[in-house]
């Protein structure tokens, strides 16, 4: 029985060494070292042994962290855009509703005059402080605060800009040089996001060793 608790105590330091002198990948790539320094132990009893020591503490296994969209078109794809397709979308479908549902059309003007407040009030001011704060220097309570404070100051400034173009100040200019002005900054946004987050990776990447095992 002591011989048992001996060998085991001295696969543990094993391991241990191992892991902090040779920083193995992997699991595998553990196993195959400790079984050259001890060909004859069995390879279930090495398991064993990393996982007693991960229960332990003694071992802490690194996640393999999802790899980071460096282009743009990928990063598009990723979950970490979905703010802008929200509002690409209720960009899109407040112009649609504004141009195909009618003022008498009730109870479905309602849905307008909704997707029309959001339209105004939020979306273009949301995507310039996206833009201007690409990353999370902002709480929600301060980026929704100041989104609404600058779409209060964008529109004035279209509908004072259109006032001098032949359009002048209606419904279907303004609605479109809105929506221009939202996809525009929402575009520049998702870019600059997608710059700053790509050199905070690659900082992280050269700061951190590349091992499964801290």
């Amino acid at each position: 029985m002591r011989n048992d608790l001996q060998e085991l105590s001295t696969m543990d330091q094993l391991i241990i060494d191992i892991v902090k002198n040779k920083n193995p990948s992997t699991v595998e790539q553990l196993i195959k070292l400790i079984q050259l320094r001890r060909p004859q132990t069995d390879e279930e009893e090495i398991v064993k042994c990393i996982l007693r020591l991960e229960r332990q503490g003694k071992l802490v296994f690194k996640k393999e962290c999802s790899p980071f969209p460096y282009t743009l078109t990928s990063y598009l794809g990723s979950p970490q855009a979905y703010w802008y397709w929200v509002i690409i979308t209720l960009a899109l479908a407040t112009t649609t509703i504004i141009f195909t549902i009618p003022e008498n059309a009730i109870p479905i003007v309602y849905a307008r005059y909704l997707l029309g407040s959001i339209f105004v009030l939020c979306l273009p001011g949301y995507a310039l402080i996206k833009a201007l704060f690409p990353t999370k220097e902002l709480d929600n309570i301060e980026r929704t605060a100041l989104s609404i404070g600058m779409s209060l100051a964008l529109v004035p400034i279209t509908g004072l800009l259109l006032n001098y173009t032949p359009w002048g100040i209606r419904t279907t200019p303004i609605t479109l040089s809105l929506l221009a002005l939202t996809l525009t900054l929402a575009t520049a946004a998702i870019i600059r996001e997608h710059q700053a987050k790509l050199q905070e990776d690659t900082q992280q990447r050269k700061s951190q060793q590349n091992t499964n095992f801290a």
